[in-house]
């Protein structure tokens, strides 16, 4: 039973932090200090709900990029999407060449956590004083393109985080323009990744030992959790900035960089 309540969680940190600017993956490193650490093929298991999540909540978005691309407007955003996504790729196939990435500890988790939460403050704040715009320009793609890999190199960033701040910084002010396209392009982003670390794992044998009773309820609770959780963030992007978010960030890092110095 305790087991069960521990899946249940991870499954439930991950559907929330997923798409809210607040790292999904340092929430799970750091709830795996208490609650155990589990496979590879668990995480991508849950990580896999959240995306489906996503999924199903831009579905209509989704199918009226790949049904109307003959439109001007449509095919221009799609072929952004598509550049920010093979940006990542590229770069991530560089990074994961070389090895270059971080250590997964709670100590620069909790740094980037900090660091992370004044830049969105500052970020908004510039954001604000520029006219609302929600086009998506070509340099925003890029750049969002790149803000996604510089996230999965530093844990703790937020990818969510990185590149919503980076399109309403450069070019799309707009928070929920900034938000849909940061989400959107996020959707093949994390299906490549993580059909990635599946084979992987799967090639590595990780999967002949796996408990699949504990990946499947993740990976449901990821999934039920992650809509709600991002139904909800959309709908409150309408009225509110993201500084709540940011000081959460803070507070966090700061907290567990006097709790758990040097870990």
């Amino acid at each position: 039973m305790t087991d069960l309540i521990h899946v249940i969680l991870l499954g439930i940190i991950e559907g929330i932090t997923e798409f809210l600017p607040i790292s999904s993956t340092g929430h799970l490193l750091i709830a795996e200090h208490w609650l155990g650490a589990r496979s590879d093929l668990f995480n991508v298991g849950i990580q896999a709900g959240a995306i489906l999540a996503i999924t199903l909540v831009y579905w209509k978005r989704i199918w009226q990029l790949l049904t109307q691309w003959r439109e001007p407007a449509t095919r221009d955003y799609l072929f952004k999407l598509v550049v920010a996504f093979l940006i990542t790729c590229v770069l991530g196939l560089i990074v994961t060449h070389y090895g270059f990435k971080l250590p997964e500890r709670v100590t620069p988790i909790a740094w980037a956590l900090v660091i992370g939460g004044f830049w969105m403050i500052a970020a908004e704040a510039l954001a604000a004083k520029q006219a609302d715009r929600t086009e998506v320009t070509w340099r925003v793609a890029i750049l969002v393109g790149i803000a996604q890999m510089v996230a999965g190199v530093f844990p703790g960033t937020s990818r969510s985080g990185a590149t919503i701040f980076t399109a309403m910084l450069f070019g799309t002010s707009n928070r929920a323009a900034a938000t849909e396209f940061a989400f959107l392009v996020g959707i093949p982003t994390m299906y490549a990744a993580t059909g990635y670390e599946l084979l992987k794992v799967w090639k590595g044998g990780g999967a002949a030992h796996e408990d699949w009773s504990a990946l499947i309820v993740g990976f449901i609770v990821s999934l039920v959790v992650g809509f709600i959780a991002v139904k909800w963030l959309l709908g409150y992007i309408r009225t509110h900035r993201y500084t709540a978010f940011a000081v959460y960030r803070i507070a966090l890092g700061a907290a567990l960089l006097l709790l758990m110095p040097g870990a």
